[in-house]
């Protein structure tokens, strides 16, 4: 009996499988020969089934036909914005999906919707097969190819595709039996709450005058135990904001990839929901359409958020957004979404762990830190302003670590504001200042640990003389931060987003989120912070060595002081940043944060209890010749 069944499955999906003969998707790809000139896309498609013809010359590139169940574009695109923009050629694949009547163009780095994804209605058009060729030319199309199949490697001004009319229901039901009758013949199981179905299902709604809400669900599994993926609860206010209709339409989607062209470090579920009221914008509603997703267990360190496809930047770009969203976690497998608007919805999920989890815990820490530490750092300005007269060099290197402490936190204490006030030029010097200010400060701690160094092992030869310190003090870190400006591109606004995804995201001026910022970040920030913890940490041992034997420094409180104090001025807290990582991640994330913020105010403690100290042992003051330099060194520092 069993072997009965599984034959006759088996034979199911042969059956199927050649009743099903259609080459439904089309891929064609090619290389335009332009020049470099400037150029635009045309597009002209409209529904019928009479195919398609990809034409380009010197300034145009050209998609026009029939292919189409409901789409309709007719429109000039200049191409000013591609990665591909000098070049005198460009690579470009025109994908067909009539399953979704969704058409997508990949041209210079971008993937340019033509035609959205939808649900079909009638007939729609599949085998589209090559028909014949237009003249040669000496700008055109040069290597097309149908998927993988090389046409011709002549350089064409047209390319012609003839298209065959299916019922696209028929196609469909064929499809989803075969992908069902061969998984029930593999032994295998479909993902709960799901359907494997290569069409998208549209649920229509009439809102009546009586209308009190509705809840639209998603297709169901054949395991009737199984809860629908997507749960859509339409409010009454709909229909006095639908004035011209009282018709909704849901349309699921699912495992599509063009809804994972707008997410970078993240992925959209797979399944996807539009709800639309034809002809009409539908925005600002006064009660939120709730969309309940069930998916597979995500936890907490992967942050989801409630997004939708916003078509005001670029309509022919995806671009996921969560404005007009609210976020509810309902559990590990089930996320509430609230939206005052009508689009795209899903889920968008992290890909790696959300890097802060207490966003706002440590946005008020270092906040309170930074303005701590300009108040004292300028007190430690002002302290060693009344000293200037002192021969003694390293108040000179102690202005000029107080100075960059000062420029340092006061910058990053506005960058949030400047962030979400300031253009993107403003945003643009700002983070440039910021990192000039970082770069400055840690510059500065490794001038201390270097003039600890020469204190503690050249005691006869002089030191650098304090124009040479300023020159690297000050000028030094510039250099760096005037290239990446020039190169471009490395500036701007940068996003912290929580990692549970309900928290708005911390805008700041800093280093953008792309390679060429991270590679700066690496070579610049990176390369110093290592440098500096690592002589700092080494000369904290050599320092330690020497003071150990000394009477007065076996005293637990005058060390700990000293050495504490020697921490702030080497930078060695900044180890902390290399920490962040396991079990012990946040308790790291806040020790760094309330160590190097309020590294000011420690600075100022540290010039406080040691001169505390010498008046207790009746010691000299700052900068005073008695005894010699090495005895004096960490008083001095």
């Amino acid at each position: 009996m069993e072997l009965q069944r599984l034959l006759v499955l088996t034979l199911s999906v042969l059956f199927s499988t050649a009743s099903c003969e259609n080459d439904w998707d089309f891929q064609f790809c090619g290389t335009w020969r332009h020049g470099g000139r400037p150029r635009t896309l045309g597009v002209n498609v409209s529904p019928g089934c009479n195919g398609i013809a990809v034409s380009a010359n010197q300034s145009s590139l050209s998609i026009r036909g029939e292919i189409t169940s409901q789409c309709r574009h007719s429109r000039v695109i200049p191409l000013t914005d591609t990665d591909e923009l000098n070049s005198a050629e460009s690579h470009f694949c025109l994908y067909w999906e009539p399953f979704y009547d969704q058409l997508k163009l990949q041209f210079g780095g971008k993937n340019l919707t033509l035609c959205p994804p939808a649900s079909l209605h009638g007939s729609c058009c599949t085998d589209l097969s090559h028909d014949r060729n237009g003249p040669d030319g000496e700008y055109g199309i040069v290597d097309g190819r149908l998927k993988d199949d090389l046409v011709t490697d002549k350089t064409l001004l047209t390319y012609y595709f003839n298209a065959s009319s299916t019922d696209c229901k028929d196609l469909c039901d064929q499809q989803s039996q075969k992908s069902t009758s061969a998984t029930m013949v593999s032994g295998g199981r479909q993902a709960t709450g799901t359907l494997d179905h290569p069409c998208a299902r549209s649920s229509e709604v009439l809102m009546k005058e009586d209308f009190k809400g509705r809840n639209v669900t998603s297709p169901l599994t054949q395991d009737a135990s199984a809860e629908p993926a997507i749960t859509v609860q339409i409010p009454p206010v709909l229909k006095e904001a639908a004035k011209n209709t009282d018709k909704v339409v849901c349309t699921f989607f699912q495992n599509n990839s063009l809804f994972q062209d707008g997410a970078q470090n993240f992925r959209i579920l797979d399944d996807v929901v539009e709800i639309t009221v034809e002809n009409e914008i539908i925005r600002n509603l006064p009660e939120p359409i709730r969309i309940d997703f069930r998916h597979d267990v995500i936890t907490k360190s992967h942050s989801r958020t409630c997004v939708s496809w916003d078509t005001r930047k670029d309509p022919l770009q995806v671009h996921w957004s969560s404005e007009g969203c609210e976020t509810h976690h309902r559990g590990s497998e089930l996320t509430e979404c609230l939206c005052n608007h009508l689009t795209y919805f899903s889920v968008l999920v992290q890909l790696q762990p959300g890097p802060v989890c207490h966003l706002l815990a440590l946005s008020v820490i270092t906040s309170l830190g930074c303005a701590t530490s300009v108040i004292s750092s300028f007190a430690v300005i002002v302290y060693i302003c009344r000293k200037r007269h002192s021969k003694d060099q390293a108040i000179k290197i102690h202005l000029g670590l107080a100075f960059s402490h000062v420029f340092l936190n006061l910058l990053f204490f506005f960058t949030g504001v400047l962030a979400n006030v300031g253009g993107a030029s403003v945003c643009l010097w700002v983070a440039a200042g910021l990192h000039y200010a970082l770069l400055m400060s840690l510059t500065w701690m490794g001038i201390e640990v270097f003039h600890t160094f020469w204190l503690v092992y050249k005691v006869f030869t002089p030191s650098p003389k304090p124009v040479v310190w300023n020159v690297v003090g000050f000028v030094a870190p510039a250099v760096p931060v005037v290239i990446l400006v020039a190169v471009g591109d490395i500036y701007g606004k940068r996003e912290l987003r929580h990692c549970d995804g309900t928290t708005d995201p911390y805008s700041m001026c800093w280093l953008k989120d792309n390679d060429r910022a991270w590679l700066a970040h690496y070579f610049t920030t990176m390369t110093i912070l290592v440098a500096l913890v690592s002589f700092g940490l080494v000369m904290l041992y050599f320092v330690f060595r020497q003071i150990r034997s000394r009477e007065e420094w076996r005293q637990n409180r005058v060390a700990f002081l000293s050495m504490w104090g020697l921490s702030c001025l080497f930078g060695t807290t900044w180890v902390l940043a290399f920490l962040s990582f396991g079990p012990f991640t946040e308790f790291f994330m806040f020790l760094f944060c309330i160590l190097n913020s309020f590294q000011g105010f420690f600075l100022m403690l540290r010039f406080c209890m040691l001169q505390w100290i010498r008046k207790q042992g009746g010691g000299s003051s700052l900068g005073s010749s008695s005894g010699s330099t090495r005895q004096h060194m960490l008083q001095a520092q």
